[in-house]
């Protein structure tokens, strides 16, 4: 096995560095064999701030993403890092520039609105709430409420997605689809919120269970693992779905964020029609 290597990656933010962690979590991936070491600097807003910053960056040679307003303190940042031979990136400099030569404005050195911050912060701590409330077809009579349900059978990743997009600010509820069991006619009237059908290959679907079965130290012959059984379970699921005119999401090979990524498109397209 290759041995792993080490990035010092220092992330340097005037506000809450969620831009900059976004961006290692999609890049860091894409390198096999490479583990981040994240140094995280936020609220950076002064030059004695920057000072230990800088001491740290020193001290830890790597990478510099950052995202800072003031030029002045961009200035210090650059020329100290080029002078140790460590590269840098401002990492939304090309986003900036490209609007303002289509608006003709320029960008400001604000730092960011606290009132958007505290906003976006209610919204997804209302959605986590509600999320973990209406979890695994808890309080069905409150389904209309929120914005996305998904729908599927055991183990199709119902609860981490619902957390993952509550994270985002949606409202989530899930509704596990179980053999032999009633549907609750509250889910089959829904009209307000955008119920997700996930779909998953019986192969799949039984080496995760199967998994699932020895982590639980459990006995692993059983219907839940059952070739003819999982089979007609997923086709029973796949027949509701297109009974409900749902649309629906292959989850088989796609990680809970390329599923909320999935989702999300499917929110922004039901909104723009």
């Amino acid at each position: 096995m290759r041995p792993s290597t080490f990035l010092n990656v220092h992330l340097v933010s005037d506000s809450t560095g969620e831009t900059l962690n976004a961006i290692v979590r999609a890049v860091a991936p894409l390198f096999e064999g490479v583990t981040p070491l994240e140094h995280s600097y936020y609220l950076v807003r002064s030059r004695r701030q920057l000072d230990r910053v800088l001491a740290e960056i020193e001290s830890f040679p790597g990478v510099v993403l950052f995202t800072i307003a003031a030029h002045e303190l961009r200035d210090v940042l650059e020329d100290h890092c080029k002078l140790l031979g460590i590269p840098t990136l401002p990492v939304l400099d090309q986003v900036l520039t490209m609007w303002e030569h289509h608006l003709k404005i320029r960008a400001g050195e604000k730092t960011g609105s606290k009132q958007t911050l505290d906003e976006n912060y209610f919204r997804r701590i209302d959605a986590l709430n509600f999320t973990m409330a209406h979890d695994d077809g808890q309080m069905t009579h409150e389904f209309n409420q929120a914005e996305v349900i998904l729908v599927g059978v055991s183990r199709t990743s119902k609860t981490p997605t619902s957390i993952y997009l509550a994270n985002r600010g949606i409202r989530t509820a899930n509704f596990p689809l179980v053999p032999k069991a009633p549907i609750s006619q509250a889910l089959l009237d829904l009209t307000k919120p955008l119920v997700v059908g996930l779909r998953i290959s019986p192969d799949r679907l039984i080496a995760i269970r199967r998994n699932r079965l020895l982590s639980l130290h459990a006995d692993a012959e059983s219907d839940y693992v059952d070739e003819d059984a999982v089979r007609e379970e997923i086709t029973d699921a796949n027949r509701l779905f297109e009974r409900q005119n749902w649309p629906v999401i292959d989850v088989t090979r796609r990680s809970i964020e390329e599923t909320s990524a999935a989702i999300l498109n499917l929110l922004a397209e039901r909104a723009a029609k």
